[in-house]
């Protein structure tokens, strides 16, 4: 089992930056094959903002590349995701999410991301 605990999430200005963090703990975190971050606006689906995987490549979603950097950090087990010139259209509930190597999906417990206009 892997446990993630996002944090950094809160209430910014348009223009502005967060940092998000997801700690990955548990018996099994050896076995993460990818992880990396979602986020659900509200009315909309969850969708992909950006994952790393074991071998350092990563994928963006179109409408955060240039502005979003994921990166990680194996001796803290932990994930970040650097946000910058946030747009009102990144506000969501952003999670993290981790795929081991035999398929498991865990998420975390999400952090909320507002960015006023």
């Amino acid at each position: 089992q892997v446990q993630l605990v996002e944090s950094g999430g809160g209430l910014v200005q348009a223009g502005g930056s967060l940092r998000l963090s997801c700690a990955a703990s548990g018996s099994t975190t050896e076995n993460i094959n990818t992880i990396g971050w979602y986020r659900q606006a509200p009315g909309k689906q969850r969708e992909l903002v950006a994952h790393i995987s074991i071998l350092n490549a990563t994928k963006y979603a179109d409408s955060v590349k240039g502005r979003f950097t994921i990166s990680r950090d194996d001796a803290k087990n932990t994930v970040y995701l650097q946000m910058n010139s946030l747009k009102p259209e990144d506000t969501g509930v952003y999670y993290c999410r981790a795929t081991s190597r035999q398929g498991e999906v865990y998420w975390g417990q999400g952090t909320q991301v507002t960015v006023s206009s």
